[in-house]
């Protein structure tokens, strides 16, 4: 793992969610997009080398509308970059986790993605992403 990516937050509103963000961090959301394979809305904010993603359900039966209902508003996951997604996804299955995902598959801005089970992370959802290139 090269490094965090960055820190994905579920909010019920990017409408709403976006301009506190603006405020908090004083800098301005640099990219909105839709990942229709998550059904998620999702929009980025760069602080230093830091980056924010907030997270909003596209669906009302999405994953993080699923979410937001059992645990509310919060932080959804950490995400890590990585140079090879496949062969980490060999060494992380080794060394006995569970992915969520077989393959990697097409996530927000331009990443290749997959996610470790939180029951293997105490509790934390783990995205591991590669640039797409």
């Amino acid at each position: 793992m090269q490094k965090i990516e960055h820190i994905g937050i579920a909010v019920k509103s990017l409408a709403q969610a976006i301009p506190v963000y603006e405020k908090l961090l004083d800098t301005p959301c640099y990219k909105t997009e839709t990942v229709d394979s998550e059904k998620v809305n999702t929009a980025f904010f760069l602080t230093g080398e830091n980056k924010i993603e907030l997270l909003e359900s596209s669906d009302p039966e999405g994953v993080i509308a699923r979410y937001i209902d059992k645990k509310g508003e919060g932080l959804h996951h950490v995400a890590f970059a990585v140079a090879d997604i496949h062969a980490e996804m060999s060494r992380l299955k080794a060394e006995g986790f569970l992915l969520l995902n077989e393959a990697p598959k097409k996530g927000a801005d331009n990443k290749l993605v997959c996610f470790v089970h939180p029951k293997n992370t105490h509790g934390v959802l783990v995205e591991i992403c590669q640039e797409i290139s």
